[in-house]
């Protein structure tokens, strides 16, 4: 152990129950505002990385290195996340571990989940009203409003199960970035941690419900403005198709549950199986 600047996988268990252990015995208040803060820290990622990508995002053969390059920019939210405070409901499903261990009970742990999602919904919108509202999105000639509401609208497109599956896959590599964070033991060690499971979700485009929070609601609000609904070649009834109730139950809804199962189930009780200390 002398020197290293790791932890072993067993190690990284031990280091996610005793996270775990405080996450859920944090009171209300701090669960509240860093919740809010995370989900402002992921909405400024999202709206950042659709700023990097939006001109290649709109030419379907450069659409894979648009991925690519949002990709690049996303994992800051997340590293402000781990390293400046802030509590993430994607990431707290790691929280399962500790509940396996029989340290945090189920209602402590769905109490905490429910406490930051909502914290996270907040912050999240709070800066897709802001982005909007600033003119932000006027950028290229409206192409970045234009770009803002067809993402929107390819989300709330997707099927349940599509929505489920991609749920799954999302949060399987976001609680991998946190449980290698958690594994770091220096900053560099844990902002290379976040990056790279963080990159990969964004290029391979899979869904993450708080991302959502910004991505939905910023065209919600985006396609009421002419010059972005115009930019975004939609046709009315497409326009008309994005909403707040498709919000929920064509994507959010689902996700959620996808990326429940992808933290807690591939991540916190597979590794709690494989790397729990045997008794």
């Amino acid at each position: 152990m002398t020197g290293k600047l790791y932890y072993d996988p067993h190690e990284i268990l031990a280091v996610t129950i005793e996270k775990g252990i405080i996450k859920a015995g944090n009171p209300l208040y701090k669960q509240l505002i860093l919740s809010f803060m995370a989900g402002a820290f992921i909405a400024f990622a999202s709206e950042g990385s659709n700023m990097a990508a939006f001109g290649f995002l709109i030419k379907p053969e450069l659409y894979g290195l648009g991925k690519c390059i949002a990709g690049l920019i996303f994992p800051v939210g997340l590293m402000l996340v781990l390293l400046a405070g802030g509590e993430l409901f994607t990431g707290n499903n790691l929280i399962t571990a500790a509940y396996m261990d029989k340290k945090v009970s189920f209602l402590a742990m769905a109490k905490n989940w429910l406490t930051v999602y909502a914290g996270n919904f907040a912050g999240s919108i709070f800066i897709a009203f802001l982005i909007v509202k600033s003119g932000q999105l006027s950028h290229g000639a409206h192409l970045l409003g234009g770009v803002t509401i067809k993402i929107a609208y390819s989300k709330v497109s997707l099927t349940f199960m599509q929505a489920v599956f991609l749920g799954i896959l999302c949060n399987w590599l976001v609680c991998l970035a946190v449980w290698l964070c958690y594994g770091a033991k220096d900053m560099t060690g844990k902002m290379l941690g976040a990056f790279f499971p963080i990159w990969l979700f964004i290029t391979s485009g899979f869904e993450h419900s708080v991302a959502n929070m910004y991505y939905i609601p910023a065209g919600i609000m985006a396609k009421v403005i002419p010059e972005y609904a115009a930019a975004s070649k939609l046709s009315a009834e497409m326009l008309a198709s994005l909403n707040w109730h498709t919000f929920f139950v064509h994507n959010l809804i689902p996700v959620t549950l996808g990326n429940i199962i992808g933290g807690a189930f591939f991540v916190a009780c597979l590794y709690s199986i494989c790397y729990k200390p045997r008794s």
